[in-house]
């Protein structure tokens, strides 16, 4: 079985904590990046997101977005699934897509990584 709650270290060294999963599969946390848009000091900043509870035979799947806070003008929603290998190590994998604001329609090609 895999666990979401807990402290989670990524190859940028991010660290991502997540409170304890409810069980209709929500649950909240807090993020602190390693890389930041500026380049400046970053703050734990809170997140919210979802867990599919698994089917028979998968692991589960889950989605979170954080809201960068006070150092940033954007927001990332990341989708991924948690897999535990033959060792019993967790590992979460994960795709983000991260909106940045622009100050008009004609910036919008621009905001989003």
């Amino acid at each position: 079985q895999c666990q979401l709650s807990g402290l989670w270290r990524n190859e940028q060294n991010s660290l991502m904590e997540i409170s304890a999963v409810r069980d209709n599969g929500e649950f909240q946390g807090k993020y602190l990046t390693g890389v930041t848009l500026a380049g400046g000091c970053a703050r734990a900043s809170p997140l919210t997101g979802a867990q599919q509870q698994p089917s028979e035979g998968f692991w589960p799947t889950f989605a979170f977005t954080v809201r960068w806070d006070k150092f940033s003008n954007a927001t990332t929603a990341f989708a991924g699934q948690c897999f535990v290998d033959t060792g019993g190590k967790e590992t979460l994998t994960t795709m983000w897509l991260l909106r940045e604001a622009v100050g008009s329609l004609e910036e919008d090609w621009k905001a989003t990584r």
